[in-house]
Formats: C-alpha cells, sequence, structure tokens
C-alpha cells in the first residue's frame, strides 16, 4: 500500500509515520516543509495543481494529513489549517491517482460540552476558539469534496514528544524547575477544567487502522474518559518524585503565577493568583465518546495516562 503522509515532522506526524513504517505492505512517502522531508511542500503556499502533478506521479492509494498548526493569529491557523486542506481536497479531486484521504481534525472543533456527558460524532460543532473553527472548515471541506475521506477528531493527544508549549508540557517543566531550584511547593492555575487525553501512539495507531478500512465521515478518537488537569498534576508529581505541594490558584485575572497551566506565558508581571482557560475553547468539560472508533475501525486506546504522563515527564527530566 503506497501512502502519502503530510506533516510527518510533526508532533503526530512524527508517530503516525513510525506506526505506518512498522507495518511492511506500506510503502511511504512524506511530504513536508522540512529538509527531511522526501518532498519538500507547503501546502498553505503551493498550489494544488504542483500537488497533483506530484499525485500523479507517485500515484499513492492513501494520503494522510497530519499537518497543522495550534498556534498564531486567526489568519495564520486558516491558512495552515483550513487553506492547505482545501489545497489537499483541489489536488485529489484533479488527480488520477483515487487515493483515500485520512485527515487529522480534532476535538475542539465540537468546543464546550455539557459536564459529565460524552460528545458523539452526530453533536452539532460549535467551536470556541480560532483554531476549533480552522479545523472545523477543513473538516467540512473534506466532508463535502466528494472524496473517499475520514476525518480522525482527535481530542487531546499526550505522550512522548508532547510539545513544550502545549498545557502538559507546561506543566512538565514547571516541575522540572521546581525540583532543580529544590522549592518545596509549586503554584498551578487553570487546574479545574478536564480533558479527554489520549497517547500519541494510540493515535498513530488509529490513523493505521482508518488508512485500511473502508470508514468515512467523522470519527473521534479519544480515551472515552474526562480527566481533571489537577488529577493529572498529581499523578505527573507521583511519577516524577516530586514531594513538594501542589497548590492551586484559580483566581481572577491580574496576578504573579508561579505557572499557569494552558497560558503560553509561565509568568505574568503582577501581583496575586492568575487562572488562564485551557487554550482550545473546549470550556471547563470536554469527553469523546470513541463507540465509532471501536465500531468501525475495531480500534481501542492501550496506554493509559500515567504512562503517557512518565514519557512526559521523561523527556522533561532530561533538561534536568
Amino acid at each position: 500500500m503506497r501512502v502519502l503522509l503530510i506533516g510527518a515532522n510533526g508532533y503526530l506526524g512524527r508517530f503516525v509515520a513510525d506506526r505506518l513504517l512498522a507495518d511492511p505492505a506500506v510503502q511511504l512517502t512524506a511530504l513536508g516543509r522540512g529538509d527531511d522531508a522526501d518532498v519538500r511542500f507547503d501546502l498553505a503556499s503551493g498550489s494544488p495543481g504542483a500537488l497533483t502533478r506530484f499525485l500523479d506521479a507517485v500515484h499513492p492509494q492513501v494520503v494522510v494529513n497530519c499537518a497543522g498548526t495550534t498556534r498564531g493569529g486567526a489568519r495564520e491557523l486558516t491558512r495552515h489549517n483550513t487553506v492547505a486542506v482545501a489545497t489537499v481536497c483541489e489536488a485529489l479531486r484533479r488527480s488520477g491517482c483515487g487515493a483515500r484521504l485520512v485527515q487529522i481534525g480534532c476535538g475542539a472543533e465540537y468546543g464546550p460540552s455539557q459536564p459529565g456527558s460524552s460528545t458523539a460524532e452526530d453533536a452539532v460543532p460549535r467551536p470556541g476558539g480560532p483554531y476549533g473553527v480552522s479545523k472545523l472548515a477543513a473538516t467540512e471541506l473534506v466532508l463535502g469534496s466528494g472524496l473517499d475521506a475520514v476525518v480522525l477528531r482527535v481530542f487531546s493527544p499526550a505522550g512522548p514528544g508532547t510539545p513544550a508549549g502545549s498545557p502538559l508540557g507546561r506543566l512538565a517543566e514547571a516541575m522540572r524547575r521546581a525540583m532543580q531550584s529544590g522549592d518545596g511547593e509549586l503554584k498551578l492555575g487553570g487546574l479545574g477544567v478536564q480533558r479527554d487525553f489520549i497517547d500519541v501512539r494510540d493515535v498513530a495507531r488509529a490513523v493505521h487502522a482508518a488508512s485500511l478500512s473502508a470508514a468515512q465521515g467523522v470519527i473521534n478518537i479519544g480515551s472515552g474518559r474526562a480527566v481533571r488537569l489537577r488529577d493529572t498534576a498529581a499523578v505527573l508529581a507521583r511519577v516524577a518524585g516530586y514531594g513538594g505541594a501542589l497548590h492551586e490558584l484559580d483566581g481572577p485575572p491580574g496576578g504573579h503565577l508561579r505557572s499557569a497551566i494552558g497560558h503560553p506565558r509561565l509568568e505574568a508581571d503582577h501581583a496575586g493568583p492568575v487562572a488562564y482557560p485551557y487554550p482550545d475553547g473546549c470550556g471547563s468539560w470536554q469527553q469523546a465518546d470513541v463507540r465509532t472508533a471501536r465500531d468501525r475501525l475495531g480500534w481501542r486506546p492501550r496506554i493509559n495516562l500515567e504512562e503517557s504522563l512518565a514519557d512526559i515527564w521523561m523527556e522533561a527530566a532530561c533538561r534536568i
């Protein structure tokens, strides 16, 4: 099976590449902006015609799109998350390769959910920020393209390679700094939210399964269980061997904070605690209904959150 992987150098893409390469039946070609891609191509600025010519030359049977960005303003998010997908869809429509498209979406497309509920694929998407809007627009482009396509809505990925700027990455970095300096307490904000964390290696397994399946439409990829971020911090402290006290600071904006989880700044230049919201626009609660993935892909999550956090900590600890 010839597979073209777009975004192989990204957080999810690296693990998807490893999973696909482990299948001896897969012939993988990586396309991306980095020098180590097999073919260099920028989806946000490249033309559909150029991509069509490449598709006709390689003739993949499956195209997996892991490219995109989680940061930046609305314009940048639209370029990399929406316009780029429009380019892929248009190129696949023009090409004679007839490839199946596996698009990586995200749980942020749904927006805030009712606490205690599980979000299924038939929920009406109401993204709460520009990132979710840009990803939802991409999903709509894929679903309306007429292609043989499936969108995997990945909830909150975790595990090795977690970006240092992500909420879990910042949590691990704050703990590393506290241990390095010998601080007996760690002050954290924004720990009240609950998210459905799913290990990146389980995500890669889902992509592999979707590549081999005939499933179409939207399929949620998550653990099926929401976990409070303060509980996640406690588990990380245990696997890290941090014996200090964790103090949660969930006050009104406008103060100094040792670490504001969910906000790009680790410190604020004010006096008093600050609590910043989790940055995905999904409010206080999100939990995936993953029955469709089980029924249509034969997929279930295998790696528990403690193992994911242990791997995050191993990478953070290497910086001590």
